[in-house]
């Protein structure tokens, strides 16, 4: 089957590193558009579709967390892989944990690039997975990336779905931190980041909000464990 070529924006203030990554996406047939300075790239992000989003993050006007956030309150959700030289696992988490999708350390190797930025737009269209995941009141409709709770649709980021499937696909398991960090933020375990508490914080308010059931158990000392959500039968009612 011919592979679709991707449309991706690509946000870099270095004419050599864009040059780099043009052409190691021109190889691989995606169509690359480039803006050399965050305004411009918010501009263009906000007009025009594109399948991925490449991020610097040090860039002379606005700096690439900035632009993530912008581009998540405005209502863009295309998936975002921030590219850049500050490497550290507190950099990555706070990329992801601003709304970034992915996020690749200079220097990388060009396949790793484009494995990340297929992985990225096959997430974003449902393709790895049609399926829909009951459990109790909640519906994961995992091609829509759509949460549902008692037919009440959930408004959740890209990355607060991610974390809400995994939750549906290990429903009424523990699941713990270190499991977190590895399948959802493909990161190393680290004890120092509060990336999965933030996250965990922002999924649980919104699983619960307006419900009187509460969605996600702390299970102190080891993780975390989804809640079928459901109110409990009133005496003499049988659940079916």
């Amino acid at each position: 089957m011919e592979r679709q070529a991707l449309r991706i924006l690509h946000v870099e203030d270095d004419p050599k590193s864009a040059a780099a990554v043009a052409e190691i996406l021109a190889a691989s047939g995606d169509v690359l558009v480039w803006e050399d300075n965050g305004s411009a790239a918010l501009l263009r992000a906000g007009m025009e579709a594109f399948d991925v989003i490449i991020l610097d993050r040090m860039l002379g006007d606005i700096d690439g967390l900035t632009i993530t956030k912008r581009l998540r309150e405005s209502g863009i959700g295309t998936p975002i892989l921030i590219l850049s030289a500050l490497g550290r696992t507190s950099d990555r988490a706070d990329g992801l944990d601003t709304g970034a999708d992915d996020y690749l350390a200079k220097p990388f190797e060009p396949e790793e690039l484009v494995a990340r930025l297929r992985a990225l737009h096959r997430r974003s269209t449902g393709r790895e997975h049609s399926a829909v995941i009951l459990y109790g009141a909640f519906e994961c409709h995992v091609k829509a990336r759509t949460a549902f709770r008692d037919n009440r649709h959930i408004a959740l980021s890209p990355k607060e779905f991610e974390l809400f499937r995994y939750f549906m696909e290990n429903a009424g398991e523990i699941v713990t931190r270190e499991m977190l960090l590895r399948d959802v933020w493909n990161m190393d375990f680290d004890p120092q980041t509060n990336v999965v508490d933030v996250n965990i914080g922002r999924l649980r308010r919104k699983l619960e909000d307006g419900f009187d059931r509460p969605a996600l158990e702390t299970i102190w000392g080891s993780g975390y464990r989804l809640l079928d959500g459901r109110a409990k039968p009133q005496s003499g009612e049988r659940r079916p």
